[in-house]
């Protein structure tokens, strides 16, 4: 998500390809890889059954206005005279809409809201949870596509609005949590081994938020020092129990920062840190 977001972010203009682009990314580990970034060539459908249409909860356009229709969106992203939330929930609510690939629509329109927010200034240095927050209410998200298309589109903006609300506290607490893990860690650490201020072991322990599951040469990229300081902090941190190692090969390690996946599949789920 975090490549697929910076790459449309950067450019000077949307156009079809980003979009593409970024379907392609989402969709290079899925089972249908084979469709990443390619536009649906036939009519698709949410809902019903396999074989035709009929009782589908919703039928898109058909696949010959696909491609003008999204190059109609792209125009509607480089547009500034929306206030940017309202215009990130009417690029994801039209994007779904048009329903463009065969598969992966849902995670690429997320990431075109962020896409948004982030060339308008709201976010522009991660990607915010409201995807996270809209996915957690499912029926409720897909109601308001529903309703969106029946032409309540104040009512979409209005769920969306409210979506980016939750967003932020859920962001801010999780922040919080991932803050007081560090500051346990550190604790672990000065406690255990000691290192000197200047050691390897408290730039990685910097790094771990962003890297839950880390290995010694993203541990050496993400704090810049050299190979052996690395071995030896990433030892001192197992020795700690900061971190845990997900293998007993001395070959290929990597280790895992105690608590941070449960965190952040919490994170995922839309739970506030401590929720059931």
């Amino acid at each position: 998500m975090q490549l697929a977001v910076d790459g449309a972010s950067g450019a000077a203009s949307i156009g079809l390809p980003h979009i593409t682009d970024i379907h392609a990314r989402l969709m290079a580990n899925a089972p249908d890889a084979h469709v990443a970034g390619l536009l649906r060539t036939s009519q698709n459908w949410i809902g019903g059954n396999d074989y035709n249409s009929c009782g589908a909860d919703f039928v898109p356009p058909p696949p010959e206005q696909v491609e003008p229709l999204l190059q109609d969106l792209c125009a509607a992203m480089a547009e500034e005279s929306l206030p940017p939330l309202v215009q990130a929930a009417l690029v994801h609510a039209q994007f779904e809409t048009i329903h463009p690939f065969d598969d992966g629509n849902g995670r690429t329109g997320r990431a075109l809201l962020h896409v948004v927010l982030r060339r308008r200034g709201i976010a522009v240095s991660y990607v915010p949870p409201i995807s996270v927050v809209l996915a957690a209410h499912r029926e409720r998200y897909i109601d308001g596509l529903t309703r969106f298309r029946a032409g309540d589109i104040n009512g979409w903006i209005e769920q969306f609005a409210i979506a980016a609300a939750q967003a932020s506290r859920l962001a801010e607490a999780y922040l919080d949590a991932v803050t007081a893990h560090m500051e346990a860690w550190r604790g672990q650490l000065a406690a255990g081994d000691a290192p000197r201020s200047d050691a390897a072991a408290w730039a990685v322990i910097d790094v771990l938020p962003a890297h839950p599951v880390i290995t010694a040469p993203v541990a050496a990229a993400a704090t810049g020092r050299a190979k052996a300081a690395i071995h030896q902090a990433l030892q001192q941190l197992e020795r700690c129990g900061i971190l845990a190692p997900l293998s007993a090969s001395k070959r290929n390690r990597s280790w895992e920062a105690t608590g941070l996946l449960e965190l952040l599949e919490g994170l995922e789920a839309g739970r506030l840190p401590g929720s059931s």
